[in-house]
């Protein structure tokens, strides 16, 4: 099966899925790069979060940047941290980040039902996430009444594949995608006609973006997260092989 993710981070999901069982080929069509700022805008609101203001980080990504722009110092005396997704909760604690708010579903959609209403009119919340990022959480997040300044911690850019990571692709009979960029990229690089027959995908965005390119997908994982997608991988193949009996 094909695991489409920066290669950094691919391993907890292709060394999951291999003590299943599989064989597992990562196809790393995305790489992490700085904003074009080289995160100036990160740095310089972090160090004008206060009291009663939060700071959301989206992604392990995220909060290795943010770990970046801090530097040795602290946040803020007074800031509380919301993140998404166990696996962003792990990474933010390895870092020193303490964290104060996890919602139970891995999705912004979950974070904005979990999330406070401001204690004051002048409350801020500074999401650290990718450039690419969906608008539902900023927007969600003033309705709420935050003052919110959306700010790139990183971007996402594609990365060339080679004629084998095209092979392996249609080899394969299994695709898991762990967001929206893997999912652009991956067509773009390698094309629609060379994709594995299923498609996995780790939440609704993401099954979103591979649908919006004509791709059928065949399982969403629920939770929305690596064991989740790995479940949902294994669920799909058994009932595909069924089918094939």
């Amino acid at each position: 099966m094909v695991v489409a993710r920066a290669r950094h981070q691919a391993g907890g999901l292709s060394d999951a899925l291999e003590e299943l069982g599989a064989t597992a080929v990562v196809v790393p069509v995305i790489g992490v790069v700085d904003p074009t700022d080289g995160g100036a805008a990160l740095r310089e609101h972090l160090a004008g979060l206060g009291p009663d203001d939060w700071l959301v980080i989206t992604s392990p990504n995220g909060a290795t940047k943010v770990a970046e722009a801090l530097g040795p110092a602290p946040l803020n005396e007074g800031v509380s941290v919301a993140v998404i997704g166990p696996g962003t909760r792990g990474r933010a604690q390895d870092l020193g980040i303490r964290v104060d708010l996890v919602p139970d579903s891995s999705i912004a959609e979950g974070l904005l039902e979990s999330f406070p209403h401001p204690n004051s009119g002048d409350a801020t919340v500074l999401l650290a996430r990718a450039l690419e990022a969906r608008r539902v959480l900023p927007e969600g997040l003033r309705e709420k009444g935050w003052t919110v300044h959306d700010v790139a911690a990183y971007r996402t850019v594609g990365v060339s594949v080679e004629d084998a990571d095209i092979v392996a692709c249609r080899e394969s009979d299994v695709v898991a995608f762990t967001s929206s960029s893997t999912v652009s990229h991956l067509c773009a690089a390698v094309g629609l006609d060379n994709l594995p027959e299923i498609v996995a995908c780790i939440g609704p965005a993401t099954a979103a973006a591979a649908r919006g390119l004509g791709l059928n997908v065949d399982a969403v994982a629920d939770p929305h997260t690596i064991d989740g997608l790995v479940s949902a991988v294994v669920a799909c193949h058994a009932a595909a092989a069924d089918a094939r009996r």
